[in-house]
């Protein structure tokens, strides 16, 4: 099955400047430690170098319940004996993978592999089995709904809607208008907002005319009776969409969190916490009227740093379910002594690479962020022409 949230760059970028205490810390990595330095060339090797490249780039065994030197007690005679030549044991690798990496708490991690053997299985995602062993699980909602049905049902007449899609594959669509009265909605499957609006390529305007649409009906002279920025079904994104879209609405840094990072190869060898800020724009207006995010249980990474940063603001909320888990910012183990990194086995091992934890000095790392007022999705009323958590949204801002 299809998970959308790891479908569509659900990639958190890394702004330097937001994390320049972070990056000043870092020690150099031991050449010899490097993971891609280590030929794989039989699965003892294989396994060697994966264990040793998490035992190092992980960045949440502070938290984590898994017991990362009993997995090498337990798999390292295992794979010292199979035969990387074998086609049965290259199968049985996969398994094996899966069953120790089963338990981590972050829930950006996937992997996937080089082999040709390999590549018609699953990417490895803890969080995804998770996800699907729920006595609750559900689909996400299909993106047909926020393209076509909300705007055309629910949005007033001058609603803007836009649909881009880029030669790598990537598709990215949005939607802004106002609803029952003057409330100001939008809607975004993809944060890679700053990128697409700067961009000058001619498949981008009908982009940029959306957040256009956005920005003067929230930034006019007169404040909005309110803002909902839904945020259901978006993988997340760029870290610098932060500042773009929220830093236009505060006048003042706003505080949402705190940050830290591995300081050194040794497992819990950590950085200091860093305050984590949203940074107001040079045209940003303080926005007094009520911002409410709407949020599903596939809103994740950058959603949940968004949810972290508008729950912060004075007039902030959070409507709908507890968001999917997967908090912690990515980028390459090269910035900072933690994060994704590749062997000669796995193209890909998929981690984060800074903790964050919210303002009530909790990690939410694999437990979502809760909202302030909780309505679940309910599919079949969406296909009816329900949407219960917009409705619920709408009645907050009236109630304000």
């Amino acid at each position: 099955m299809n998970i959308y949230i790891l479908n569509i760059r659900s990639v958190v970028l890394i702004i330097p400047t937001l994390f320049l205490m972070l990056n000043a810390c870092r020690k150099d990595m031991p050449e010899l430690e490097r993971p891609t330095d280590y030929p794989g060339g039989n699965f003892e090797e294989v396994f060697e170098t994966f264990w040793n490249g998490m035992n190092n780039n992980y960045v949440f065994w502070d938290i984590d319940t898994t017991d990362w030197d009993q997995v090498y007690r337990r798999y390292q005679p295992i794979f010292a004996t199979m035969n990387i030549n074998d086609t049965a044991d290259i199968r049985r690798s996969y398994t094996y993978f899966r069953t120790m990496t089963n338990g981590l708490v972050d829930s950006h991690y996937r992997l996937r592999f080089r082999s040709t053997i390999l590549q018609d299985s699953a990417t490895i995602s803890p969080a995804s089995r998770r996800m699907q062993q729920r006595e609750d699980f559900r689909n996400p909602i299909s993106p047909n709904y926020f393209l076509n049905t909300l705007p055309l049902r629910d949005l007033d007449s001058g609603a803007s809607r836009a649909l881009v899609n880029e030669p790598n594959g990537s598709q990215y669509f949005a939607v802004s208008g106002t609803i029952s009265e003057g409330i100001v909605y939008l809607y975004f499957n993809v944060f890679d907002l700053k990128r697409l609006y700067e961009s000058s390529a001619a498949n981008t305007a009908s982009y940029k005319e959306v957040f256009d649409n956005f920005f003067t009906r929230t930034l006019g002279e007169e404040q909005p009776r309110g803002i909902i920025i839904d945020v259901r079904n978006n993988g997340g994104g760029n870290l610098a969409d932060l500042d773009f879209l929220l830093g236009r609405m505060i006048s003042s840094p706003l505080h949402f969190g705190y940050t830290k990072s591995k300081l050194s190869n040794n497992r819990l060898d950590y950085t200091p916490w860093a305050p984590a800020h949203v940074n107001p724009a040079t045209d940003a207006k303080q926005i007094t009227s009520p911002i409410v995010l709407l949020a599903d249980r596939y809103s994740a990474s950058m959603s949940e740093i968004t949810a972290l940063a508008i729950q912060a603001m004075p007039n902030g909320h959070f409507v709908g379910e507890r968001t999917w888990g997967a908090m912690g910012p990515l980028t390459g183990n090269a910035t900072y002594n933690a994060g994704q990194f590749v062997t000669a086995f796995m193209s890909e091992v998929y981690t984060s690479s800074l903790q964050i934890k919210a303002l009530d000095d909790r990690n939410y790392e694999g437990i979502g962020i809760s909202p302030d007022v909780m309505v679940t999705v309910n599919t079949e009323s969406l296909a009816t022409g329900r949407d219960a958590q917009l409705e619920a949204a709408i009645q907050l801002i009236n109630r304000q």
